[in-house]
């Protein structure tokens, strides 16, 4: 890990650490709980995923999307958020919720929410915070490509990879509106569709990467497969 982002995690952790004991008991009564992630290729955003101790599972899923997802991606799909993440805060806040009240996926704040962030400190550089939240059950029923999607899903259930894929599917799909709202988050006043055709690119290109190289291991594994009955 690049050590600007091992003092940065490192500062974060022990700041969430220094605070009153009461504080962080009742925090963990009321089943609050948190994940730091980083994109590894670069010093900043921080993450900090915020959620419920029920759903740490989908905790954990964002912060693999984040720190391993994210580095498989091709360059060319990440070069396209070089600006914005250059531009992030240095510490932003995901607040993981079940679902939305308005039925979005995700939405930035403008003002942070999460009291342990909602004010500036040494611990993330002396700036404001970010945050965003996304609703990960609308996320995982959301037809973001519904024709090639369906034709993918009939190619995984076919090699029965079909749980893995749709798992890796989850995830981009997450990182991409983690980006989306981060878009958001930076450039407030970009028109949304411009914003929307970013993220689906990205999401796109990201999900034709990872079918082309898991359905070129899946051949691999069924000629092996056969070689083996012969």
């Amino acid at each position: 890990m690049d050590p600007e982002i091992s003092d940065q995690r490192s500062a974060v952790e022990q700041y969430l650490r220094a605070r009153p004991a009461l504080v962080r008991w009742r925090e963990r009564l009321a089943g609050r709980r948190y994940r730091l992630a980083n994109l590894k290729d670069r010093p900043q955003p921080l993450f900090v995923i915020a959620c419920q101790f029920r759903d740490s599972e989908r905790a954990t899923e964002l912060a693999w999307a984040i720190e391993h997802d994210w580095a498989e991606v091709p360059a060319r799909c990440r070069e396209v958020y070089d600006e914005i993440l250059f531009r992030a805060p240095q510490l932003v806040v995901i607040q993981l919720h079940r679902t939305n009240v308005c039925g979005c996926l995700g939405h930035r704040h403008v003002a942070v929410r999460e009291t342990p962030f909602a004010m500036p400190h040494e611990a993330f550089g002396g700036e404001h915070a970010g945050e965003m939240d996304i609703a990960f059950d609308r996320v995982r029923t959301w037809q973001a490509l519904p024709l090639s999607e369906t034709a993918l899903d009939a190619k995984f259930l076919a090699g029965s990879r079909l749980e893995e894929f749709h798992a890796a599917q989850f995830r981009l799909r997450l990182l991409s509106i983690v980006l989306h709202e981060m878009n958001h988050l930076v450039l407030p006043r970009e028109p949304e569709a411009s914003v929307r055709e970013r993220s689906m690119a990205f999401y796109r290109e990201a999900l034709a990467a990872y079918t082309e190289n898991a359905i070129a291991t899946l051949s691999l594994t069924i000629d092996r497969s056969f070689s083996r009955l012969g």
